[in-house]
């Protein structure tokens, strides 16, 4: 499934994806984003970005963010639960060039969208170390509310960081203005 907007476009990944993930390489600051002290950060070789591209392609629910074009990075839902109609979320951006442009915050809306309207979802969960602020901005703009902090959850870098939890209700998706849902 392929889903669109203005200037992001969510699809599955392809074979040429694994030679982009490659060339982009490791970015130090990406890396620490996702919780990676920088002395465990590796270089992307090829083989691990082909087993990224496979184990991507398996999961039911992740796509590759393409920005007017050009691989960006990922979005998947993970733990899907159909029963409570519940997911967690998780996002990357690989491609250091195109953060702090809002393309995050569109590909988070498009697969909002999808969840809380083609999937029927009821709530969606998010955890963010506290000190990615860009990410919870981005989390803020799409309607997602902080519900609690977990306490020197991640040793990054040899200090200790919160988990900031975040959610957001299908009813408070819905409540958003329009032009924060496009």
């Amino acid at each position: 499934m392929i889903l669109k907007g203005r200037n992001v476009r969510l699809r599955p990944p392809c074979d040429g994806d694994a030679d982009v993930r490659f060339s982009l390489g490791t970015n130090a600051e990406i890396s620490e984003m996702y919780g990676i002290n920088k002395e465990d950060i590796k270089p992307v070789t090829r083989e691990g970005a082909a087993r990224w591209v496979q184990l991507f392609a398996e999961r039911p629910y992740a796509w590759v963010i393409e920005i007017n074009g050009v691989f960006a990075g990922e979005i998947r839902l993970d733990n899907v639960n159909a029963l409570d109609k519940r997911a967690t979320m998780a996002i990357g951006i690989s491609n250091p060039a195109l953060l702090g442009k809002d393309f995050g915050t569109e590909a988070i809306t498009l697969l909002l969208k999808h969840a809380f309207g083609d999937m029927g979802l009821h709530r969606i969960g998010i955890r963010v170390l506290a000190y990615n602020k860009r990410a919870i901005r981005a989390y803020e703009k799409c309607g997602f509310i902080i519900e609690g902090r977990e306490r020197e959850t991640a040793y990054v870098s040899g200090s200790w960081h919160d988990d900031i939890m975040m959610g957001l209700l299908d009813r408070e998706f819905s409540a958003l203005p329009p032009q924060d849902q496009s």
